[in-house]
C-alpha cells in the first residue's frame, strides 16, 4: 500500500505538477511512459485536464476563474470545487491559455485515449492482485487497503496543497500572494507544500530552495538525472530568490 502511494504521488507531483504543467524540466521516453502510468494510478483526471487545470489555476489564482479559489472557503478549495459546475469565468478565461504542447506529447494522448481502462487496471486491479498473486494476501485486504485506502489519502493529501497550503502558513517569498509555506502538507504531499515558494517561482523543478529540506520529488527527479532520464532542470538562481524575499517576502 506505502509502495503504491509513492508511485501515485510520483504520477501526480514529478509527472502532472512539475513536468507536464510547469515544464520544469525534460524526461525521456521511458520515464515519461513511467509517470503517466502512475497518474492513472493517481486517478485524479488525465494528465492533459490535471494540468490543463493547473495552469488555469497558476494564472488565476484566487480569483472566480480559479479552479479551486482557496478564497471560497477550506471545504470548496478541498474538495467542494469537484461537486459544482465550474465557474463560467474558469472555462472562458481557460480557453485563452495554449495547450498545444500537452497534446504534442505522444504519451500524454495516449493515456487520454485509454485513461478509463489504465485507471482500472493501474489504480484498482494491479494493487489488488499483486499482493494476493505474489505473497497470499486476501483479495479482500488487497482491494480496500493498497487500492481503496491508498487512493482515499493520495486525494486528499493531493487536495490539502489547494485548501491548507493556500491558507496555513508563512509567505517568506512572497506575502501578497495566498500560497504558504506548510510543513504538513510537505510531509504528506512528499515535497509540494512549500508553495509560496513554488507560486512565486513555478519554473523550478523543485518547488522549492534546494538544501536540507524534505522533498523526494526532487530527489526522485534527480536520481532520473543521475541514470541519464532527466535534463534541462530548471532552477532560480540564489541571487533571485534572495532579491525577492529582500522586496516582497513576510521576514520569516
Amino acid at each position: 500500500a506505502y509502495f503504491c502511494f509513492l508511485m501515485t504521488a510520483l504520477g501526480v507531483t514529478a509527472g502532472a505538477h512539475r513536468l507536464w504543467s510547469h515544464r520544469s524540466y525534460k524526461a525521456k521516453l521511458p520515464l515519461r511512459i513511467f509517470l503517466a502510468a502512475a497518474n492513472s494510478m493517481a486517478f485524479q483526471n488525465d494528465i492533459y485536464e490535471w494540468s490543463r487545470d493547473h495552469r488555469v489555476h497558476h494564472k488565476y489564482s484566487e480569483t472566480d476563474a480559479d479552479p479551486h479559489n482557496a478564497r471560497r472557503g477550506f471545504f470548496f478549495s478541498h474538495i467542494g470545487w469537484l461537486f459544482v459546475r465550474k465557474h463560467r469565468d474558469v472555462i472562458e478565461k481557460g480557453r485563452k491559455l495554449d495547450f498545444t504542447d500537452l497534446l504534442d506529447d505522444p504519451v500524454v494522448r495516449f493515456q487520454r485515449k485509454y485513461y478509463k481502462s489504465s485507471v482500472v487496471l493501474m489504480c484498482f486491479v494491479i494493487p489488488t492482485v499483486v499482493p494476493w498473486y505474489l505473497w497470499g494476501e486476501s483479495l479482500w485486504n488487497a482491494y480496500f487497503l493498497a487500492s481503496i485506502l491508498r487512493y482515499t489519502i493520495s486525494l486528499n493529501v493531493t487536495w490539502l496543497v489547494n485548501s491548507a497550503a493556500h491558507m496555513y502558513g508563512n509567505r517568506p517569498y512572497d506575502k501578497n500572494i495566498n500560497p504558504r509555506q506548510n510543513t504538513l502538507v510537505t510531509l504528506g504531499a512528499i515535497g509540494e507544500g512549500f508553495h509560496n515558494y513554488h507560486h512565486t517561482f513555478p519554473f523550478d523543478y523543485s518547488a522549492s530552495e534546494l538544501g536540507l529540506k524534505f522533498n523526494p520529488t526532487t530527489w526522485f527527479i534527480d536520481f532520473m538525472f543521475w541514470l541519464g532520464l532527466v535534463t534541462d532542470r530548471k532552477q532560480a538562481p540564489k541571487e533571485m530568490i534572495q532579491a525577492r524575499k529582500e522586496r516582497t517576502g513576510d521576514g520569516s
